[in-house]
């Protein structure tokens, strides 16, 4: 087992992007400017998505968010004192438990900073254990030894 920490991110799409995604239809996201923005911020971070062989790893999911803003927001979509449902990409990746916080700090910040929503859903886990094919054999090589 690997210790990490989990990091989600709620990101608004348009429309046409979540039915595009719900079919399927992968390519759907390099034309949404949002999730390129948000996987190129995966990419530059070299800690995030990390398996070993396999670099910038994510899962996403499709959902919606729901919000009422009252006074004093600056919402980006909706209306002061008015219900709103906004389809929603959902994107989860991993990071080294033991990464430290100046790093940590560093790239959620980064995502803050390109996230439309003026108060973004942006999850952060405490240390988590997630499987490892890679760690049998290093297991036995260090029982060997």
């Amino acid at each position: 087992m690997k210790s990490v920490r989990k990091l989600r991110v709620h990101w608004p799409i348009a429309s046409e992007t979540f039915s595009r995604l719900a079919t399927g239809d992968a390519e759907a996201f390099k034309n949404e400017a949002g999730i390129a923005a948000l996987l190129q911020a995966l990419s530059e971070s070299p800690d995030l998505g990390d398996f070993g062989n396999y670099r910038h790893v994510f899962e996403s999911g499709l959902g919606f968010e729901g919000f009422t803003c009252t006074d004093g927001a600056n919402p980006t979509l909706g209306h002061v004192g008015q219900r709103t449902i906004s389809p929603t990409l959902v994107l989860t990746t991993y990071f080294d438990a033991a990464l430290d916080d100046v790093a940590v700090e560093r790239f959620l910040q980064h995502i803050v900073n390109i996230h439309p929503w003026e108060v973004p859903v942006i999850e952060l886990t405490g240390p988590i254990s997630v499987s490892s094919t890679a760690l049998p054999a290093v297991f036995e090589s260090e029982v060997a030894s």
